[in-house]
Formats: C-alpha cells, structure tokens, sequence
C-alpha cells in the first residue's frame, strides 16, 4: 500500500543507488571478462555492491552527527 503523503510507492533516492548497482555489475562482467572468469568478476561485484549499498544509505541517513552513548559502533 502506498503512502498518500508521498504519491508513489517509489522512495526517494533509489535512482542513485540502482544505477550505481547497474554500474558495478557491468564493471564486475568486465573484469570478468578480462580475467577470463565472469563469474569471478560478478561474484566481486555483488560483494563491493552490498558495501554500496550500505555506504549509500548511511550516506543518505537523516541521522548524521547525532551522539547515541549507547551506540559503542557495533550494532547495526
């Protein structure tokens, strides 16, 4: 169901990170290619595309410089 407030399902700032996914698998195909193993270089490109992911968002994240004492870096 989607939200009447924002007028569409689609959430804001998925472009960036879809298109920098699309990116890193065609990178990945290509370092495949070049070493002779395209699924080594796709097996690549899913793992830096999960760090993508996580960078992205934490860079998108509304929270910035906000102090949690509790918060000792390890949760997530």
């Amino acid at each position: 169901m989607t939200d009447p407030r924002t007028g569409s399902g689609w959430p804001r700032g998925r472009i960036g990170w879809i298109a920098g996914t699309v990116l890193l698998l065609v990178a990945g195909v290509l370092f495949g290619l070049v070493m002779d193993n395209v699924w080594l270089g796709l097996v690549l490109a899913g793992a830096i595309s999960v760090g993508w992911l996580i960078a992205y968002e934490s860079w998108r994240g509304r929270n910035t410089g906000i102090y949690d004492r509790d918060d000792d870096g390890a949760q997530l």
